[in-house]
């Protein structure tokens, strides 16, 4: 029965095994509870006790795993489930009666019950079984509904989507149940003779159809002009955050919903963390944060009573080496994964570091930098001592790249012991700062704090306005630059004014290819390695983390800006700057 005082079953049991230490929990999940809380105390929301019963008796009933294996649900499904199926609410709407006689008629305001929780967020370490709990949600409604539903599965790859839809398929094979028993009967190629012989529910080349209500499931890539407009009951989308997406498609998918007038859609955006930061993910999450902080007004509070968001992750890196904290990465550690499968997982972080930050980011939900195919992670990362090199000679490099993208300038300092001082200073104008998403506007605003990032008032970068501003920063370092590297792509202004006033020695012109690329920053890598290359700005490390080479058949390597948003240029311009120094190493003695 309906009730607005009553705590939900499984939450109340997930809460009471939390206060008694039996299970850990992080920040943002004791966060969620605090808003189920509230939803508790709040007379305006019911709790149906039967709703969420009925979801599992189905899935237990019929259901099977990928491997035909029968279902049985586990406490974090039941758990997730009853905060969808479990929260109504009464709203009254105006609703046109038509006379007995047919003729005429009148309006009626009528109560209606509408179930809460639109949007559910899942955000939990690879092994979870995040697929199969989805599976099962778009089961219920292709199976149980009876309107007429169009639902969706959407991942960054048709086969990844199709992890969602292969437990549908193979409950439909095995037909255990007596409901599936029923939808299964018959067959598929009865066409024209008795509807009561032909099969109710069966996996066509559309998708997976329900002959019986008209519904069916299919697969959608993840992008806008392939989920605009659809009025879906049912969405489930997959590594939304762990891919590299420039889209947001829950966005779009809920405008669907919207624009069709379906109002108890479920949306499921189901994810583990990534290596790919300052992207629509990540955005996304940082809305979701200001959610569960309860960053908003109180009028504004209440409308976001409909999302529900399970973030899992360690609350600190040093909890990886302690067993007991893994479940507060996967709740579902020792059932759908095993302990040691994470066992080897950090063994593999410990003494391979280039898989580290991957192990981190899909095992434990880190928000790790995405680690690259060039530079460790280890070695981008900036010195905690601030050095200021004022007045050393230097070498210096230069990006110039576009007038509406990063225009970077890097300064390369030969120190005594064999190793590079490095410092960088990048522009940007004030319309493309504009334009960028609130996480990679964050990252912008950090580099810009601590000076190595300046936006020039402009909708195009002036390269004149530029120098001025680079030239008065050099005066002010007292940097004494002594040979300048550059990539000749618009640069033709800046080089000029820059031999009129400083005189043509030491200019050297470095052309971007495999042939003049490959051993520069094959070098450039060993001393990094070597820890031999002095950084203490996070613009020059997040460049460094970014940073793809592409290799050719011989062996020689070059830099991929295919990503442009993914900003290396200010590697680029330090190999343009160590280029200049190997050139001119007189002029250091």
């Amino acid at each position: 029965m309906l009730s607005n005082t009553a705590t939900p079953r499984y939450y109340g049991l997930f809460r009471d095994a939390v206060m008694r230490g039996e299970i850990p929990v992080c920040h943002e999940i004791d966060l969620e509870m605090q808003r189920i809380d509230a939803l508790i105390r709040n007379p305006r929301y019911y709790y149906d006790d039967e709703a969420v019963e009925g979801f599992i008796e189905f899935c237990e009933n019929e259901l099977t795993l990928t491997d035909g294996t029968e279902l049985r649900l586990l406490d974090t499904f039941k758990l997730w489930a009853e905060q969808i199926f479990g929260w109504y609410y009464f709203e009254k709407r105006s609703v046109y009666v038509p006379n007995e006689d047919g003729y005429g008629g009148h309006y009626e305001t009528r109560r209606f019950r509408n179930r809460l929780v639109k949007k559910q967020y899942l955000i939990v370490g690879r092994g979870a079984a995040k697929s199969m709990y989805a599976a099962a949600i778009q089961a219920y409604f292709l199976a149980v509904d009876a309107s007429t539903t169009h639902q969706i599965t959407v991942a960054p790859t048709m086969n990844q989507a199709n992890e969602v839809m292969s437990p549908i398929k193979t409950a439909i094979t095995r037909s255990r149940g007596p409901y599936f028993r029923f939808l299964t009967a018959g067959s598929i190629n009865n066409t024209t003779g008795n509807k009561a012989n032909r099969v109710k529910l069966a996996s066509t080349k559309k998708g997976i159809e329900n002959f019986l209500t008209g519904s069916y499931l299919e697969i959608r890539p993840m992008s806008i002009d392939k989920l605009q407009g659809l009025r879906c009951k049912c969405a489930s989308v997959d590594e939304w955050l762990s891919g590299d997406i420039r889209e947001n498609p829950i966005n779009a998918i809920e405008e669907g919903c919207a624009k069709g007038g379906v109002d108890d859609y479920v949306i499921l955006a189901i994810s583990s963390e990534g290596t790919v930061r300052n992207g629509s993910g990540d955005s996304i999450k940082m809305e979701l944060l200001k959610i569960l902080r309860g960053e908003f007004d109180d009028e504004d509070k209440s409308a976001f009573d409909d999302t529900s968001i399970w973030y899992y992750r360690l609350d600190d890196i040093k909890e990886v080496g302690d067993e007991s904290m893994w479940l507060k990465a996967n709740p579902n550690l020792g059932h759908t994964v095993t302990y040691r499968t994470y066992e080897k997982a950090v063994t593999r972080a410990e003494n391979f570091p280039e898989q580290r930050n991957e192990i981190l980011a899909k095992r434990f939900n880190l928000p790790m930098e995405g680690y690259t195919f060039f530079f460790k992670y280890e070695d981008t990362i900036p010195c905690e001592r601030r050095r200021e090199f004022w007045g050393m000679p230097c070498a210096m490099g230069a990006d110039l790249s576009q007038g509406d993208d990063f225009c970077a300038f890097t300064f390369l300092f030969p120190l005594r012991d064999g190793s590079f001082g490095i410092k960088c200073r990048s522009y940007i104008s004030s319309v493309t700062m504009a334009k960028l998403q609130i996480a990679t506007r964050s990252k912008y605003e950090e580099f810009m704090r601590e000076g190595s990032l300046v936006v020039l008032e402009c909708t195009v970068l002036d390269m004149m306005d530029v120098y001025d501003d680079l030239d008065d920063f050099i005066l002010e370092a007292q940097y004494d630059v002594r040979c300048f590297g550059f990539d000749p792509y618009n640069a033709k202004e800046f080089v000029q004014r820059w031999a009129t006033e400083n005189g043509s020695f030491g200019i050297e012109k470095v052309i971007q290819g495999a042939k003049t690329e490959s051993v520069p920053l094959g070098e450039l890598g060993t001393y990094a390695e070597e820890h031999m290359l002095v950084f203490d700005q996070e613009l020059m490390g997040y460049a460094m983390r970014n940073c793809i080479t592409l290799e050719d058949s011989n062996g020689n390597r070059k830099l991929s800006k295919e990503r442009r948003d993914r900003k290396i240029d200010n590697v680029s311009a330090l190999m343009d700057a160590y280029v200049a120094w190997k050139a001119n190493k007189d002029a250091f003695e």
